[in-house]
């Protein structure tokens, strides 16, 4: 599956880690029509998770975010997308590792590529982390909805342990963080 631009949209495709903890805080935000979650960057057309996840089929595991551009610019979801992952690991999230899990920007366009090159090097120039940014900015190419299961996986599952470890925490900090830019309903 493959969403296109039209004149209202744009397209984002992230990848920070596992796409259960990206989802929701994208999911929330003012500006955005849709977050699925799926996979690309990798070789095997239509992989499934059990594939992705025998980290053979060079996919990251990613969000394709759908939104508007006069409500919310590409650059301010990149400020967040470097917000809730640590870029500076290779391959890693966490106690997520593999090359699945790899930090990614599949830029659709060469305005997206520069403004992705761009925040990356006013990251980097704060020193807001203290290691360098490995994140992959890379060409778009394909992007292969995951198994229904996984869409939503949040919201759908909110007391499963990793939920509750790993991704209730990540969400709470970004509705406090960012309360002045969510959804009404997320309120």
């Amino acid at each position: 599956m493959n969403i296109s631009k039209n004149e209202n949209f744009e397209v984002a495709t992230l990848g920070g880690g596992c796409f259960w903890c990206l989802d929701p805080i994208f999911a929330e935000l003012a500006g955005v029509e849709s977050v699925v979650v799926g996979y690309s960057g990798g070789s095997e057309p239509n992989p499934t998770y059990q594939q992705v996840s025998s980290k053979t089929t060079g996919h990251a595991e990613v969000v394709q975010i759908t939104f508007d551009p006069n409500l919310i610019s590409f650059v301010e979801i990149l400020k967040i997308f470097f917000t809730y992952h640590d870029p500076t690991t290779l391959n890693r999230q966490g106690a997520d590792v593999g090359p699945q899990y790899r930090s990614a920007i599949f830029y659709h366009d060469e305005d997206q590529k520069t403004a992705a090159e761009q925040v990356v090097q006013e990251i980097e120039a704060e020193k807001v982390w203290s290691d360098p940014i490995v994140t992959e900015i890379v060409p778009f190419e394909q992007f292969f909805i995951a198994e229904e299961y996984h869409q939503d996986y949040f919201k759908q599952n909110p007391y499963q342990g990793y939920c509750q470890v790993v991704i209730a925490p990540k969400v709470a900090k970004f509705r406090k963080n960012y309360a002045d830019q969510l959804k009404k309903s997320a309120v």
